[in-house]
């Protein structure tokens, strides 16, 4: 077998979709040429665990020590365990779709053992009036696995979690000793599944290299018992660290004891530095050339940065290639009702990303700094569709989440026309800024195309500070952006924040009501409030004092280097805020409590709100507009049209016309015009097909086609019922 490359996902990240780092790189390795295979090391283990044979070993475990010590909960759920072993692989089965049917038992009430994570759902029935039996059944099935992972966390390994395994550890971990003594000491029981599955993808690989990818705190711990492993059983092997975490959090590193457990850890973008390093393996370059690389030299840690070659450009780093990861055994589950949160863990999404960084990239408490968001390069709407088509050839999902720090409004149309024309039906999410160009055109246009939500950043909605963040938004666009996606059917999540530096009381509850205005008015559905971190790459932690914080902290390790601690002299308490920001959205995003006094949410005095009760209804219904530019494109989203005569009663007399006449997929259209103005609009509507048309017609060419049809200024028409008409039947200015 030729030299392979064995790209690993640590435990753990998502249940329901696989993590895309490897997927991006192995379709990069085609490129070159190179054998590599791919494995979802948490999705094994848990596989592994949640299984008859799993939970067999699990409840032997548990029973091998003194039970009597363990809580009331997890003592009940060792003695349901017959009943955990019956039902464990129905419930699998039916979280990977493959036993739909089961899930009138599981909402029957009498099919699963409960513990204590049920014990919510008398409070939560009422959150279930819109869901199906399906996803009834789905969360019911959540609620069982997390009872689970309770005992699991409580008996045998008190670093386990889904998404988040071991976070504590690798969380702002300036020092490394906590990591190190805990991968010291015992494997744990999770552990040990791990390294059956990780020597399971050595046997089938036989790499000469092996990629960890570690994209959060909760990856770090896995990553290194992986590393751990591999140096004492194989160690011929290569071990190399990158990904989310040591880009962000390891860019200053200098401690020496990381690399008992890998060899190299890169940062940015993994194309460069990974090809360099596998020319070093195959020994046509020098060590000191490779690129954004940390090595262990002499026992000193050193940064070798002397590569020439730039970065791999984003429109050549290939199409991600998921083959080789198990789609059909990923879990899908529903944890909570809150529908942005549901989208990320139910179903399966293709990630993909419209452009290589941020086009905004001026937020003061973003990390812009770094080239993930610094580093701005868009691809062709062309390009993209290409990708999509491949995976879709390739997974055979067509859901697709693009994972962009910001999608690019005028990339998202030029998309969206794009998987119109070569009438791709895909569904797919991205986040946004809440940009005026989002026009109820353009929603309209992206919703055709299979969008269905979008996330952005509302953070604290106060103007003065959106300002200060230079968020370049203020509350009422937001406002009226989000509106535009709402009434087009597209879901609207908004990321909120509370603790920025000098927010005062007063701001956080303005906020709240901005929030709440939001909901009533139905113009965003689903939301989460954020404490505000300062980070060590955002221009807020590079340079504190212009945003009238004090660091505090923590001094810099040989470790990690990211969060930091600060002091706000000018705000208020904002952690007292917390529980009452959550509870407050919790209900609205459920639609009630909107009557409820904002003192209701907090056990302390809190201010009355400044904020107009109708602030939010005057944003979303001023109907102010900047008009069409000439660059602006015509869309007809409507089918072929055609003419019929008619006649009808004017002025008490009956009158021959014509009627245009519109069939589409839910609805129909009959627009009344005169025979100049029909025979020019059935021309001019084909042109504007894009199912008909290769290029879209311009409003400037809309406009000129408009007088030499001899029908007058084109501006007496936007005033008339005609175009009000043929706007509700699809025609579109994006």
């Amino acid at each position: 077998m030729s030299k392979s490359i064995l790209l690993l996902t640590p435990p753990f990240t998502q249940l329901n979709t696989p993590y895309p780092a490897t997927a991006y790189i192995k379709g990069y390795l085609n490129l070159l040429g190179r054998t590599s295979f791919q494995y979802d090391l948490g999705l094994n283990v848990i596989l592994r665990i949640f299984s008859k044979k799993g939970l067999t070993e699990l409840f032997q475990k548990i029973e091998k020590q003194d039970v009597k010590n363990l809580s009331q909960n997890s003592q009940r759920i060792v003695k349901l365990q017959e009943d955990y072993l019956h039902t464990i692989t129905p419930v699998i089965n039916f979280l990977q779709f493959r036993n739909p049917t089961i899930a009138y038992n599981i909402c029957d009430g009498d099919f699963l053992p409960q513990a204590s994570r049920f014990e919510l759902l008398d409070e939560m029935d009422w959150a279930f009036g819109t869901m199906g039996i399906q996803d009834k059944a789905r969360h019911l099935a959540t609620l069982y696995l997390e009872d689970l992972s309770d005992l699991i966390q409580e008996a045998l390994d008190s670093n386990f979690g889904f998404s988040r395994y071991a976070e504590r550890l690798g969380r702002s971990a300036v020092s490394f000793d906590p990591l190190h003594d805990t991968l010291q000491g015992s494997p744990s029981f999770v552990d040990e599944y791990l390294f059956e599955e990780l020597e399971k993808a050595i046997q089938e690989s036989n790499p000469h290299a092996i990629c960890l990818s570690v994209p959060f705190p909760g990856n770090l711990y896995g990553s290194l018992r992986c590393g751990q492993y591999i140096k004492k059983y194989h160690p011929q092997i290569k071990v190399v660290m990158g990904g989310g975490y040591p880009n962000t959090e390891l860019r200053s590193l200098k401690e020496p004891r990381v690399f008992e457990y890998v060899d190299f850890i890169t940062l940015d973008d993994g194309e460069r530095p990974l090809t360099n390093l596998l020319e070093y393996f195959d020994g046509s370059r020098q060590l000191k050339d490779l690129k954004r690389t940390f090595t262990l030299i002499d026992q000193e840690v050193v940064y070798c940065n002397g590569s020439r070659e730039s970065d791999v450009p984003f429109s050549k780093t290939g199409t991600p290639d998921y083959r080789g990861l198990p789609l059909d055994k990923y879990l899908s589950v529903i944890e909570i009702v809150n529908p942005m949160h549901r989208l990320w863990s139910d179903g399966r999404w293709n990630k993909l990303t419209m452009a290589h960084g941020c086009y905004w990239r001026k937020c003061s408490f973003c990390d812009i700094s770094l080239d993930y968001i610094k580093n701005y390069e868009p691809v062709s709407a062309s390009l993209i569709c290409d990708r999509i088509e491949e995976l879709i050839e390739q997974t055979g999902q067509t859901g697709f989440h693009f994972v962009d720090e910001a999608a690019p409004p005028a990339l998202m149309r030029e998309m969206a026309i794009e998987i119109i024309r070569r009438n791709l039906k895909i569904t797919w999410w991205t986040n946004i800024r809440f940009e005026e160009r989002f026009t109820y055109d353009l929603c309209r246009l992206l919703k055709a195309s299979g969008c269905i939500a979008v996330s952005g950043g509302l953070e604290v909605a106060s103007d003065r500070l959106l300002e200060m963040m230079q968020k370049g938004v203020n509350v009422a666009q937001v406002a009226r952006v989000a509106h535009h996606f709402t009434e087009s059917g597209i879901m609207v999540h908004a990321y909120l924040m509370y603790g920025f530096p000098t927010q005062t009381a007063q701001e956080t509850i303005d906020s709240l009501e901005m929030v709440r205005q939001l909901f009533e008015n139905n113009v965003i559905q689903s939301g989460f409030w954020h404490l505000f971190a300062m980070t060590s790459h955002a221009p807020i932690g590079i340079d504190p004092s212009k945003f009238r914080v004090v660091k505090v902290g923590p001094e810099k390790g040989l470790f990690a280097d990211n969060d930091l601690s600060h002091e706000d002299p000018e705000g208020t308490e904002h952690e007292m805020f917390s529980a009452g920001l959550k509870k407050a959205l919790f209900n609205y995003m459920h639609g009630i409590c909107f009557d409820f006094p904002l003192q209701e949410w907090f056990d302390f005095k809190i201010p009355r709100t400044s904020v107009s009760p109708s602030f939010i209804y005057k944003s979303i219904t001023d109907s102010s507009s900047n008009g069409y530019r000439p660059t602006s494109k015509m869309i007809w989203l409507g089918n072929k049209p055609e003419l019929k005569r008619t006649t009808f009663s004017k002025k008490g007399k009956v009158v021959e016309g014509v009627v245009l006449y519109v069939e589409n997929k839910v609805q129909e259209a009959e627009i009344k015009v005169n025979t100049k103005e029909g025979r020019w609009l059935i021309k001019v509507l084909e042109e504007m097909r894009l199912k008909t048309s290769e290029k879209e017609m311009t409003f400037s060419q809309f406009e000129e086609s408009y007088k030499e049809a001899g029908l007058g200024n084109v501006e007496k028409l936007f005033q008339e019922k005609l175009w009000f008409e043929l706007h509700d039947a699809g025609l579109l200015v994006v």
